[in-house]
């Protein structure tokens, strides 16, 4: 490492103050679990926090969207939803720390000589004019150590990939992989031209009557669009994300319309309703 790179990691004023008021949390969090501390923080363990961690997580991304789409209170509920994620990591690392696995500060060291180690051409003598170059070095080191110690018959080319991550999400970053070892489709082309393939195969299944074979078909047609939504430069989460959304926000204007005629959706026809929609397409987007 450069005498530059190794002055920069030197903490500067704010860095002393993020890291006090980081072990302020980690300081309460040990007292909420000590005797006397809180019943329920106390009962907690790794198991019961995994629906909470997967909870803040999401609240975190719809506090992005709304600074994304320029909400004026989106920075204040980033912050704030940011600090509950954070609370589930030094939550985890607290029972870690009862445990004598690890502790909070070690969590902090071993994300940091990851990001040093991965970042070769800041911290040591590589090359990187691109962000592309940049993703190069952290593949190509990352591939290292996982290397390291293993025989080339256990090494896996999705290894590293959640399962339990949010199916769309599993296969976009699947598709990633599989274009680093270059087993992906050359043109964007190529990948509408599978999409009708994959279409066509499901409207056999459909025709057969095969439940599972339905579902195969499904599932296959949805990797693929997460796949030429890939070659397209979206990412297939969020564009999906966006399109939810958008319906929530028409759908709420056919039910406001609705209720000025004193009306529910379910006393209205399809009719009515696809009028109010077109209608809510040109007002609210």
């Amino acid at each position: 490492m450069g005498e530059v790179q190794r002055r920069a990691l030197e903490p500067n004023e704010d860095d002393r103050r993020a890291g006090a008021a980081f072990a302020r949390l980690v300081a309460t969090m040990r007292v909420l679990r000590a005797p006397g501390g809180c019943p329920w923080d106390a009962e907690q363990d790794l198991g019961t926090l995994r629906t909470y961690l997967v909870e803040e997580a999401y609240e975190v991304l719809e506090a992005i969207g709304e600074v994304l789409g320029g909400d004026a209170h989106g920075p204040a509920k980033l912050r704030e939803e940011l600090g509950d994620l954070l609370l589930q990591v030094v939550f985890q690392a607290r029972l870690a720390t009862e445990k004598g696995w690890f502790d909070s500060g070690a969590v902090a060291d071993a994300i940091v000589e990851k990001l040093v180690r991965r970042h070769p051409h800041v911290f040591g003598d590589a090359t990187a004019d691109s962000a592309a170059g940049a993703l190069k070095n952290w593949e190509a080191m990352k591939a290292a150590e996982k290397g390291a110690g293993a025989t080339p018959a256990r090494k896996r080319a999705f290894d590293g990939t959640p399962k339990n991550a949010p199916a769309l999400l599993r296969a976009y970053r699947m598709g990633e992989k599989s274009h680093a070892i270059g087993f992906d489709w050359p043109e964007t082309g190529d990948v509408r031209a599978k999409m009708n393939e994959e279409l066509l195969e499901l409207d056999r299944a459909v025709t057969g009557g095969q439940p599972d074979e339905i579902e195969h078909e499904v599932g296959d047609l949805l990797y693929v669009v997460a796949q030429y939504a890939r070659h397209l430069g979206i990412d297939p989460e969020q564009a999906l994300r966006g399109c939810m959304d958008r319906f929530v926000r028409r759908f709420s204007h056919v039910e406001d319309r609705l209720l000025e005629r004193g009306k529910t959706p379910r006393e209205s026809s399809l009719e009515e309703m696809d009028l109010l929609w077109e209608e809510a397409k040109r007002v609210v987007g």
